[in-house]
């Protein structure tokens, strides 16, 4: 054993040998325990420590070595110490983790941190680097959305691997998505009362190594290959133009309250790595639920967190990530501060700055839902654009005002400290909540499978059964489902904004009105890629819509719509107009009429005022969007030539297909009446009315 040096943490393979370091202030002694392939251990004890970091350097070690600490130190829980040098402690800055049988007698909790080497053949690998304007994000399971898929090798489903196949792939840009968002990948742990249930830790909201991809999800093996098994998927994913975003958990670790198992952290330094409680420092601060939060106004916890946040991006070329329950990286005390340190180094990191951003803005503390407040560089899941989409299509009074601001961009949440459209991560359904088809299918939530007495979950979810719960024959019930998921993926595309898609919903995937499956690693969970002719008209209906808003610009504004404003400056039409289903403006009055649940919206694509990025004028088509939420048929009548000549159908949601098939169906004149079908949505297009380099055009 020589000294080594403090830094990096972790463990650092050099070719020669393993560099080890670890951080604890309040360590008297570190041993470093190395464990042979037999199981033996082998323990030498760290013979230095610089600024509170143990470190030492073992030649002749490398990759797939398994290791741990021992930590001796004060036991002292009142005064926040939980140091036992009895438990076999894993690394917090483990590359790769592997995970013994929670029974193995030779390791606590069978965590083991392995030695990786991190030479990686990432032949030229680029990130695709789409603008955050023209993303459309795929939120995804590693496991569900492969488990079952036909076109993946057996032995790859529910892995990076058959995550990185030729026939996900193909799926997933049929879509024209532009980003996965891939729930937890970090190392996790299961909950021993999930086990005692015959269940598991599905989604993986229980991060125990935030260096580490979770083994599970490997098929080439967890002593080190997980690590370039993961790799090898971000590079396939770039190859096919699709970025990858982490969902990461830094607010909380697995170890849970002061009852929860010493794992890592609890046992390395209780009182630097958690908020204790200011009464009871025996106990601890909870603002997410799961029994503990890290304490982020902690230097050494700033830094784990960035040093992860670069790792994923510099070693393993991910593209972006969204920040589970962020509120609580933001309260270094109490409250939830845009000033926090976090922001601070989020702001300054040259290459944590640079990538995308997305906060899920809230937690279970006081003051925690805090949509629309996070920084500049930061766009937000938003959560009320969900909400207000799902009131809309379920005909509730006064929904039409807010719709009208969610549809737009959101720009009452982000336009006052000058943020865009693309603040606003668009969402109907998440894996938090119901699918989107049994969004349309239930109105409460059944789920008894979770052994919690159907007491978990959310029980306001704003659906609606379309007047059946659950399955049922009924044709008429049937038909209304489907067209209520059409219009939800609709509304969702046509929205300005980033839309996020969840996985399955555009084949109709259901988990029997499960609205919590987080427990449930089964088919309940798993997209289901065996389907029928419901499910296929709603892929390509789903596919069309990709191809319709990556074609339009004026359906993805990079800036806020003026409204009114260009209206005043003499320009006509402005570049957006609200209008009610006889063809007039809507005034104050109509928006505040409490069952208002239609209106027709005019997307000028000849007053784009933004350039492209060479600084080129942009001119696109212009949309005429007619929403019918009520529960009877109504008649549109379009607006006068000034808006447009011609309109030419290309979504109707009331059609299986989403489009007429008869050419006289689809081309409508100015000023004539367009049936609706009740709750559907109509879209129509017409061609510019000025070149590019604003000439007007002969049509």
């Amino acid at each position: 054993m020589r000294t080594g040096r403090p830094y990096p943490l972790g463990a650092a393979y050099d070719g020669r040998g393993t560099n080890f370091a670890l951080f604890s202030a309040v360590a008297e002694r570190v041993d470093l325990v190395l464990v042979d392939p037999d199981g033996t251990e082998r323990t030498v004890t760290l013979p230095e420590v610089d600024g509170f970091v143990w470190h030492g350097y073992v030649p002749d070690t490398g990759p797939g070595q398994r290791y741990g600490f021992r930590v001796h130190g004060p036991w002292e829980p009142a005064s926040g110490h939980r140091c036992d040098a009895s438990a076999f402690l894993l690394d917090p800055y483990a590359r790769a983790v592997h995970q013994q049988s929670a029974a193995d007698a030779g390791f606590a909790q069978g965590l083991c941190g392995v030695v990786v080497d991190p030479a990686f053949d990432w032949e030229g690998d680029e990130s695709p680097r789409h603008s955050y304007t023209d993303s459309v994000i795929y939120e995804a399971h590693v496991r569900g959305l492969t488990r079952t898929h036909p076109g993946v090798p057996e032995k790859l489903r529910g892995t990076y691997a058959g995550l990185a196949s030729e026939a996900v792939l193909e799926h997933l840009t049929s879509l024209k998505v532009t980003a996965v968002e891939l729930m937890p990948v970090h190392q996790f742990v299961q909950d021993g009362f999930l086990l005692d249930r015959g269940l598991s830790n599905y989604w993986g909201y229980n991060t125990i190594g935030f260096f580490a991809p979770h083994d599970a999800y490997a098929a080439t093996g967890t002593l080190g290959q997980q690590v370039d098994e993961f790799k090898g998927m971000v590079k396939a994913l770039h190859a096919a133009g699709l970025e990858v975003i982490l969902d990461v958990v830094y607010n909380h670790t697995a170890e849970g309250n002061e009852k929860g198992p010493v794992l890592s952290f609890r046992g390395i330094d209780n009182a630097s790595y958690y908020r204790l409680s200011d009464e009871d420092f025996s106990r601890y601060y909870d603002t997410t639920g799961t029994g503990n939060s890290l304490l982020m106004r902690h230097p050494n916890v700033l830094q784990l967190i960035m040093d992860s946040l670069r790792y994923w991006v510099t070693e393993c070329h991910v593209d972006g990530f969204r920040f589970d329950l962020a509120a609580t990286l933001a309260r270094q005390f109490h409250e939830v501060d845009r000033l926090s340190a976090f922001f601070d180094l989020i702001q300054q990191d040259p290459v944590i700055s640079r990538v995308k951003l997305i906060a899920e803005p809230w937690d279970v503390g006081a003051g925690g839902y805090q949509v629309g407040n996070f920084p500049p560089l930061w766009s937000e899941w938003n959560g009320k654009y969900r909400d207000s989409v799902r009131d809309l299509w379920c005909s509730r009074e006064h929904s039409l005002p807010e719709f009208a601001a969610r549809l737009t961009g959101s720009a009452d949440l982000y336009q006052h400290d000058r943020r865009r459209p693309r603040a606003s991560v668009n969402f109907i359904t998440a894996h938090d909540g119901f699918t989107l088809r049994d969004l349309v299918s239930y109105d409460a939530k059944h789920n008894d499978a979770n052994g919690e007495n159907n007491e978990d979950g959310e029980s306001n979810n704003r659906s609606w059964n379309c007047g059946v719960e659950g399955p049922t024959d009924a044709p008429a019930v049937r038909a209304l489902r489907s067209r209520q998921q059409r219009n939800f993926l609709a509304t969702l595309m046509l929205s300005q904004g980033i839309p996020m898609l969840s996985h399955g919903d555009e084949l109709g995937r259901t988990q029997s009105g499960n609205n919590n499956a987080y427990c449930q690693d089964n088919e309940l969970a798993w997209v289901d890629w065996q389907f029928g002719e419901e499910e296929s008209a709603l892929l390509d209906f789903t596919r069309r819509l990709g191809e319709l808003r990556t074609a339009h610009p004026v359906l993805r504004r990079r800036r806020f719509f003026e409204g009114e404003t260009r209206r005043a400056t003499g320009e006509r039409p402005a570049d957006l107009v609200w209008m009610l289903p006889d063809g007039t403006q809507m005034t104050a009055k109509d928006w505040r009429w409490p069952d208002a649940h239609a209106l027709a919206v005019f997307l000028n694509g000849d007053a784009i005022t933004e350039p492209d990025p060479l600084g080129n004028p942009v001119v696109d088509d212009s949309f005429l969007l007619l929403f019918n939420c009520y529960w009877e048929d109504l008649e549109f009548r379009l607006p006068d030539a000034t808006f447009g000549a011609c309109w030419t159908t290309r979504v109707d949601t009331a059609l299986p297909t989403g489009e007429p098939e008869e050419l006289d169906e689809k081309e409508h004149k100015a000023e004539t009446t367009l049936p609706v079908t009740s709750r559907s949505l109509i879209v129509l297009s017409r061609p510019p009315l000025r070149g590019p380099e604003g000439e007007r055009s002969p049509a």
